[in-house]
């Protein structure tokens, strides 16, 4: 049985495949299974994950009939590992030779319930590291102190699944899944997740991910109302952290974090087609009203005055309606 189940959503990617899958080839072992997920691609991906299928050893090809999106892509392979640890990578990144042996190194060592890693990010011919912002490395913690307090970046600012391993304990019982009714921000909310319910995590000083930025086929790239997903993703985090033991503590650094999408996507509404700008408009006023307004008003007066000032003018359309 392998010990470390790679799970590769794939959607026409065609141009980016090869260099994915022969960086699995070069960290291909007797520990490992590769789970390659077609998401009902309709350019020449299928046939390029076919012919590396045939070389990789312990490699299973899940072809979805029709485009689910990657939270079901993602899912499709969790249900398939049979590893005792599970990790992720897009179609479009790569690995450096020798990660995956180090990463479930690390992960046996520690026994946590998850680990994350640094990665590189790559942008033409530019690398530059990123490092999740952890306060140790190589220690387990209580992954709630990765959530933190809400004026400093932390664990749960690092949306990036594929930089991390998980044990398969986490999903034995059926329920931590991607949600697949979220286009976009499905990582997100899957990383908080994690945070809440896991007992145990680290952070780890490795960084063999290489993350492709700039793909005009990414989902980080486009300009549709797929990138609105953000709105329901953290609709359901507050409503779930309002129920939580500690919500008190915590509901602050998610409102923050919300605030902070909404000024993000609003600052950049110009890209969006007119349709997808208004809509945007709409919803960040309904979405500020429906946060827990004194939470929202401490939130308020702690960022910086540029994004407060965008803030209120949209929460003032809600009052003046």
């Amino acid at each position: 049985m392998p010990k470390l189940s790679v799970v590769v959503p794939f959607h026409n990617v065609a141009a980016f495949a090869d260099a994915a899958l022969s960086s699995l080839a070069r960290n291909a072992g007797p520990d490992v299974e590769f789970l390659l997920v077609d998401d009902c691609s309709t350019d020449g991906t299928p046939s390029v994950i076919d012919r590396w299928a045939e070389r990789l050893p312990q490699a299973e090809v899940i072809r979805h009939g029709t485009n689910a999106g990657i939270a079901a892509a993602r899912n499709s392979g969790i249900d398939a590992a049979r590893g005792d640890f599970v990790t992720f990578l897009d179609g479009d990144d790569w690995y450096a030779p020798g990660h995956l042996a180090r990463l479930l190194h690390a992960a046996q060592e520690l026994d946590c319930d998850f680990a994350r890693t640094d990665h590189v990010q790559s942008t033409g011919t530019s690398r530059v590291v990123r490092r999740a912002p952890a306060r140790l490395r190589d220690t387990v913690l209580d992954p709630r102190e990765g959530i933190a307090a809400p004026e400093r970046e932390t664990m749960v600012d690092y949306p990036f699944v594929w930089a991390g391993i998980y044990h398969r304990r986490l999903f034995e019982d059926g329920t931590l899944r991607f949600a697949t009714e979220l286009r976009t921000a499905e990582d997100r909310l899957f990383i908080w997740r994690l945070h809440l319910h896991a007992r145990t995590y680290a952070a780890l000083g490795l960084y063999g991910i290489f993350y492709r930025r700039g793909v005009t086929t990414s989902l980080t790239q486009i300009k549709d109302s797929r990138q609105l997903d953000f709105f329901p993703a953290y609709d359901t985090l507050v409503e779930e952290i309002g129920r939580d033991r500690d919500a008190e503590l915590l509901l602050p650094k998610a409102v923050r974090t919300y605030c902070a999408m909404i000024a993000f996507h609003n600052e950049k509404a110009d890209v969006y087609d007119p349709a997808t700008a208004r809509r945007l408009r709409h919803e960040s006023t309904a979405a500020l009203h429906r946060m827990p307004q004194p939470v929202l008003d401490r939130t308020l007066t702690m960022m910086d005055n540029k994004r407060s000032t965008l803030l209120n003018r949209l929460r003032d359309k809600q009052k003046a309606a």
